[in-house]
């Protein structure tokens, strides 16, 4: 309206038919998998083969089963709002998919044929990976100390509580932060914006090949940050990173008015 014509930058997360950009419906769920399938590779592993516990089958956590799953990993477990299915063997995410889209609540619950799991059930798994894709302060001190997993990877903004995430450290668990795990969405929204002001858009592999650039690069410089100032979390180093970026900043530019 100010400028009497269409600025495509403007905002972001617009459909694609009105400038926006492909993948962005994915990105989050897709930066989740991105983190953790490097986080596994600087342990020397690969996703093939892996079990994981996933809660939370809405735009997030669907999108990262589905990324997990097409790597070959297991997930063994999934929780929504309304219920949760588990099958040791692995489940098959397009069908839950299906099943939810037509489902009253667009949940998984009831889905025939599976044995059903609650919450906490599935934070008890013996599993490789918890992804807690739903909402926050669903790890506390109250059931930190039976995590299953090995490593857990945030989708969901702020999943864990200050006091379990002592526990976890204590544990030994790897807890990939959701200031890193769930930043693909807001990534996607940088790149829209990128392709808006140039009027030049990419493809769909073209969007994906950066976001994971992006955010494995971010997960090294994080990594390095915790090594180098031997934080044993990887949420301070994140944290640590971010803010001594921002001084950095200020000390070079300057504070202006």
């Amino acid at each position: 309206m100010i400028k009497g014509h269409t600025e495509l930058g403007v905002v972001t997360g617009k459909p694609v038919e009105t400038g926006g950009s492909v993948g962005r419906v994915e990105a989050t769920g897709r930066g989740v998998f991105y983190t953790m399938q490097e986080a596994l590779r600087q342990q020397k592993r690969k996703c093939k083969g892996i079990t994981i516990a996933l809660q939370g089958f809405g735009n997030v956590g669907s999108h990262f089963a589905l990324s997990a799953s097409q790597a070959g990993a297991k997930i063994v477990g999934i929780t929504d709002a309304f219920g949760g299915v588990y099958d040791p063997d692995g489940l098959d995410t397009t069908k839950l998919l299906e099943y939810a889209s037509h489902h009253p609540r667009k949940s998984i619950e009831g889905y025939p044929g599976l044995d059903a799991l609650t919450n906490e059930e599935l934070f008890k798994l013996d599993v490789d990976v918890l992804a807690p894709c739903a909402i926050g302060e669903v790890i506390s001190k109250e059931n930190a100390d039976s995590i299953g997993a090995c490593m857990i990877v945030e989708g969901a903004n702020g999943p864990t509580t200050a006091q379990a995430d002592d526990i976890l450290q204590e544990r030994q668990i790897s807890v990939i932060p959701d200031i890193l795990a769930n930043a693909g969405g807001v990534t996607v929204s940088y790149l829209e914006w990128v392709q808006g002001l140039q009027y030049f858009f990419w493809d769909e592999k073209q969007v994906n090949d950066r976001l994971r650039e992006v955010l494995v690069r971010a997960y090294c410089e994080v990594d390095k940050t915790a090594e180098k100032f031997n934080l044993k979390s990887l949420r301070r180093a994140a944290l640590a990173l971010a803010i001594r970026r921002v001084a950095r900043a200020i000390e070079l530019r300057g504070i202006f008015p």
